[in-house]
């Protein structure tokens, strides 16, 4: 009788191992399906699709908190594009105790003119931080720049 026992235990354990392989090999397939499957993209959008911002022409600016000093995000624009993005009055104090408070607004501020959108930038490396605070101010002073939209 013993002998009987372990031909099923042995099945058993076949038939687990078969399941297992199986539950593998599905697994593998949908994987395989969702990652290489073709997917249609939207097309990027024109010149023409893209609707220009509309701003009142002005120096708008926002406050960043820097410990106790506050420094000012100014902005530039015209009636359809942004200028300018520069930090006023940026002393000495405030450039030693943060000193990549300048780089960050720089690249920030050549993508911002390049791209006239404040979507979809790149931060610098080591610099996240920072330059999300300064995206912050931008934004702020940006929102005080823009028209509301009519509606049609």
């Amino acid at each position: 009788m013993s002998s009987k026992t372990k031909i099923v235990v042995l099945r058993m354990k076949e038939i687990i191992y078969t399941a297992i392989f199986i539950g593998l090999a599905i697994f593998l397939i949908l994987l395989f399906f969702f990652m290489f499957r073709s997917e249609k993209e939207a097309p990027a959008p024109t010149a023409e699709s893209v609707s220009p911002a509309v701003y009142a022409p002005g120096v708008y600016s926002a406050s960043l908190s820097l410990g106790r000093q506050n420094v000012n995000v100014e902005v530039a624009v015209s009636p359809d594009r942004i200028s300018a993005v520069t930090l006023v009055p940026l002393s000495d104090s405030v450039a030693a105790m943060y000193p990549l408070i300048q780089p960050s607004m720089d690249a920030l501020s050549a993508q911002i003119l390049e791209s006239q959108s404040l979507e979809g930038l790149e931060y610098p490396a080591g610099s996240q931080y920072t330059s999300m605070a300064l995206m912050n101010a931008i934004k702020t002073a940006v929102a005080k720049a823009a028209l509301p939209k009519e509606a049609p």
